[in-house]
């Protein structure tokens, strides 16, 4: 099991069944709105979970009954990245927001490139910020009482971090993408799964956890080189051409098919027995 003692400032990070991470944003009093040390300390833990061979499935929510997060905490924000250095012209400002971008951006990305699927659950307040962690998930759970909003044109900017890339992928549903994103009008639970942005709605947080924990548990239980493969090939398709996608799986498998796991399997489904699997 892996460690369950190390202690982070704003995420209590448990492992609540074999096999299982769950990572909890743990700032409710601000609504689990983020600021730079929080994005640099998720990273952290989403690195570190994803080498550990005792993880093999992670859940990420918010800590309290209002918010999942409430996206960038304005105030913080601007006395850091906002912040104006009147000395320097204006493309040394630039060349410092964008590696700050960058930098914010690669945080959030943490989540796809973590070898292990991140299932993310949201209840309440669930916007900007939110939205981008939530699409660089890999599946989507909420609660019925969420309400969503890609808010930042409300602030003054177009969405940075990952939103504007993403979401139209994981939709697919290109003129509704704009409309949200252009109006930063709010939805919710309902209109998120008829467009396909969550995978499934329940009715409590509580039952929605719950829901993300059993899905975690069934993932961890199957064989970790064909979960990650399966993830990876998967990213990798949605980004490149079918047969871009065909020649890298070929490539990948020519290595993942040698693993003692698909004789594992085989023989445990013809000896009706749950099978495992060594970590990897």
């Amino acid at each position: 099991m892996a460690d369950s003692t190390k202690k982070y400032t704003h995420f209590n990070v448990t492992f609540p069944r074999e096999y299982v991470a769950h990572i909890e944003t743990n700032r409710p009093e601000k609504l689990n709105s983020f600021y730079q040390p929080m994005w640099l300390e998720l990273r952290t833990i989403l690195d570190t979970l994803s080498h550990s061979p005792d993880v093999r499935a992670l859940i990420l929510s918010g800590a309290g009954p209002r918010a999942f997060t409430a996206g960038l905490d304005v105030k913080a924000a601007s006395t850091s990245l906002f912040a104006k250095d009147e000395s320097l012209d204006g493309a040394r400002v630039a060349a410092r927001l964008r590696r700050d971008v960058l930098e914010f951006q690669d945080c959030v990305t943490a989540l796809e490139r973590c070898e292990k699927p991140v299932i993310v659950v949201m209840h309440g307040i669930s916007f900007g910020l939110g939205i981008d962690l939530a699409t660089a998930a890999d599946i989507r759970i909420c609660a019925r009482d969420v309400r969503f909003s890609v808010k930042e044109v409300d602030i003054g900017l177009a969405a940075d971090v990952g939103s504007l890339s993403r979401l139209p992928k994981v939709v697919g549903h290109f003129g509704w993408v704009k409309e949200v994103c252009l109006s930063a009008r709010e939805f919710g639970a309902e209109e998120a799964a008829r467009v396909g942005f969550v995978n499934s709605v329940h009715e409590s947080k509580e039952a929605a956890i719950q829901a993300g924990l059993d899905l975690a548990v069934s993932i961890a239980s199957k064989s970790p080189v064909a979960v990650q493969g399966t993830k990876e090939l998967l990213n990798w398709s949605r980004d490149h051409s079918v047969q871009d996608g065909l020649r890298y799986t070929g490539v990948w498998n020519s290595a993942a098919l040698q693993t003692k796991d698909i004789s594992a399997a085989l023989f445990s489904g013809i000896e009706k027995r749950t099978p495992t699997f060594e970590k990897l």
